[in-house]
């Protein structure tokens, strides 16, 4: 494979689509390190493993030795971007702008190499603009070509209100390319739309056109949906690593491929084959591969020795094998009455109602401390500590105060 074919299969490991490929081929072989733009607005203060996808497919260019530019839209993110949404989307506050891209610009770099990262806000060009060119960006456009776009056609459709602001937002971000004459940017492929609009206005500017690069949106923890802080099915950055850990290992057997191949940087695709054909000959266990992604990233986004006291903690709870104080101590506060197991149970998280937490003990499936537990009506008071447990992958290490 030659050195070409070896960065192409690099770059498209898990891409959705590569628009256009043979634009991409030409611009490597200029022999010049290419301009990588990867935009997020800063809507909330903590990154997810949803974020991550971009990230390290940025980290991959980075490796190959491209320049990367990490985008904060902190003019956008007051916009707000309309992207799969069925109502108009709540502009945030330059304050709220500014603390949540302080956050971002740290975080990024458990992933990214800081010192080969351009990190760059797009305030830097919009702040400097008037109306008039706001009006003249407008006009590069038609109201038409924007109702193509799938969230503003339902909605039209729907009759649901669309803002006039939320048309510039393609528009904004098409126009983050020209400023920062990027050669590929990165989206998700709910961005294609807008990243194509960089295309457009880049040719209109006399630059050539960016590569396109889609990724696919991770589902989270619950295999279905995007992952989302506003679903709960998401695993911070941020994060302890005995969560990373214990979330990960919940994930089905079938969302664990799409985990590796869009999140792993230790396994190639070769080896992701062959741990596939030893799972289907159960020479592999698929814990034992879930437990190999979990160390990866608790790994990444802490370190190596973090990552294995939250694996020895993890065991300590499944398997009853180890010392189950490597779990993090949470805090609950009680009144002075106390509190019943099934109350217990939902405030540590590990079952979302009370009837679910009755249901389980019914089945006999919660133990506290190792030791099964059917008693609903059984209270506990302030000073107990412990390890509650629903099934094999909930658990949680309490204390009440």
């Amino acid at each position: 494979m030659s050195e070409l074919e070896q960065a192409l299969s690099i770059i498209e490991r898990g891409a959705d689509e590569v628009i256009k490929r043979e634009e991409l081929e030409a611009r490597l072989k200029l022999g010049r390190p290419l301009r990588i733009k990867a935009g997020f607005d800063p809507t909330a203060p903590d990154l997810h493993l949803g974020h991550t996808v971009l990230l390290n497919k940025m980290r991959q260019f980075q490796d190959l030795g491209h320049q990367v530019i990490f985008l904060i839209g902190d003019f956008t993110g007051m916009i707000g971007d309309p992207t799969g949404k069925n109502v108009t989307r709540k502009p945030l506050t330059r304050e709220d702008v500014l603390a949540n891209a302080d956050t971002y610009a740290e975080q990024v770099y458990k992933v990214l190499d800081r010192t080969r990262t351009e990190l760059r806000f797009n305030s830097e060009w919009f702040g400097k603009m008037g109306a008039s060119d706001m009006i003249r960006l407008a006009a590069q456009h038609t109201v038409a070509r924007m109702l193509e776009r799938d969230d503003f056609a339902k909605r039209y459709a729907g009759q649901q209100p669309i803002a006039i602001h939320e048309f510039l937002y393609p528009l904004v971000q098409g126009y983050d390319s020209v400023a920062l004459e990027c050669d590929v940017e990165l989206g998700g492929t709910d961005q294609k739309f807008n990243l194509l609009m960089g295309r457009a206005l880049q040719e209109h500017h006399g630059q050539a056109p960016q590569i396109v690069l889609t990724m696919p949106l991770l589902e989270g923890l619950d295999g279905v949906n995007k992952m989302s802080k506003s679903l709960g099915n998401y695993i911070g950055i941020n994060e302890p690593a005995i969560d990373i850990v214990t979330k990960t290992m919940k994930i089905g057997d079938e969302l664990m491929w799409r985990w590796f191949e869009l999140l792993s940087f230790d396994v190639s695709l070769d080896e992701l084959a062959q741990m596939k054909v030893d799972i289907a000959s159960g020479a592999l266990n698929p814990r034992d591969a879930k437990l190999k992604l979990a160390r990866e990233l608790a790994t990444r986004f802490h370190d190596a020795a973090a990552a294995e006291l939250a694996i020895a903690g993890w065991h300590a709870v499944v398997t009853g094998e180890g010392d189950t104080s490597l779990l993090p101590l949470n805090d609950i506060q009680v009144t002075a009455e106390g509190i019943r197991l099934p109350a217990l149970l939902t405030a540590a998280g590990i079952t979302a109602s009370n009837s679910e937490a009755n249901r389980k003990l019914k089945e006999r499936a919660v133990k506290i401390d190792g030791e099964v537990a059917e008693d609903a009506q059984r209270v506990f008071n302030a000073g107990f500590e412990g390890v509650l447990q629903v099934g094999k992958r909930n658990f949680a290490r309490i204390r009440l105060i």
